[in-house]
């Protein structure tokens, strides 16, 4: 057989569920004290978003995005933009559900020279009632889902279905998750945040708190715990650390989503999950060092000099 006169698989499709997020992104010499006032030096407004955000990285790196959740039906031109940065990325918005009388959630983020950030975000609680579209259309030709936790209330349902069809559905876990949530049952992967780990599983240390969940869960867990590196659990429930690249550090928002939106598509495209952990981390590295949020995602042909230029590093 000529493998050469084959014809070539498509990059690998995958739906992001999340929420579209206005931010508005400041870069500050230090982060005021309560009652104060500071003058940003740089200014940016872009779309944000856990899912969209990695949604942004999904692209840059080859794969080809659907983005589904709920939208603000106020601030049409804001809407719009909005619309236009992500379709601009390469990424499908035709699954993106406007919420009638709910202004889009809006974050204001303060950028310090550390490049670490500071968020105050708004989501009005009725964005948490839309309905996706049909499990049918999301998951047409769907080689995996990247899920923000958040979303559990309405898009459970779909992963479920993912689930079933044995489509990987990968969490983000950014905020706490109640141990009885369905979605734990649903994910082949879920990777939290530290701050989110420790509170959904009531624990202050990451492997007693992945060990706990992984009582309640079958997914594969880790936890990103930003320059400290990754941890994650092996099957046969064992820690392996892999440590952050080193880089110069200007901007830390949208790193982890880089993170998460870089190993969804490393899981799709059948990566080992060494080298799927090790790819998602060389690319919120390289993210971190560039201002603008999720705007400042690497390329693949970046991540991918990054990591031949790296030695390779065998998890502890």
């Amino acid at each position: 057989m000529n493998i050469q006169n084959q014809p070539r698989r498509a990059s690998p499709r995958i739906v992001c569920i999340g929420m579209p997020v206005r931010d508005l992104i400041f870069r500050v010499p230090e982060v005021p004290a309560r009652g104060q006032k500071e003058y940003a030096s740089e200014f940016v407004e872009v779309a944000g978003g856990n899912s969209p955000n990695a949604a942004i990285s999904i692209s840059r790196l080859g794969g080809r995005v659907l983005l589904t959740g709920p939208i603000g039906g106020l601030l049409a031109a804001s809407n719009a933009i909005i619309d236009d940065q992500f379709r601009s990325e390469g990424i499908d918005t035709s699954g993106l559900v406007v919420v009638d009388d709910v202004v889009t959630p809006i974050s204001s983020v303060l950028i310090d020279p550390s490049g670490e950030r500071t968020i105050a975000t708004f989501r009005d609680p009725k964005l948490w009632t839309v309905a996706l579209p049909p499990s049918d259309t999301l998951l047409a030709d769907c080689d995996a889902i990247l899920i923000e936790s958040r979303c559990a209330e309405f898009g459970t349902d779909v992963c479920a279905e993912a689930h079933r069809r044995g489509i990987p559905v990968v969490i983000d876990g950014d905020r706490m998750m109640s141990m009885r949530e369905g979605l734990l049952q649903v994910a082949s992967h879920i990777v939290f945040s530290a701050e989110a780990l420790h509170a959904t599983a009531g624990e202050s240390d990451d492997v007693t708190g992945l060990r706990k969940l992984a009582q309640v869960t079958p997914a594969l867990l880790g936890v990103t715990s930003g320059a400290r590196g990754v941890i994650w659990l092996d099957p046969q429930g064992q820690p392996k650390h892999m440590p952050a690249f080193p880089v110069h550090t200007v901007d830390t928002l949208g790193a982890g989503d880089a993170f998460h939106g870089a190993f969804t598509l490393a899981v799709a495209e059948g990566q080992p999950l060494e080298q799927a952990m090790r790819f998602a981390s060389a690319t919120a590295a390289l993210k971190c060092t560039r201002f603008g949020g999720a705007f400042g995602s690497p390329q693949r042909a970046e991540v991918d000099a990054l990591l031949a230029s790296s030695p390779v590093t065998l998890p502890a």
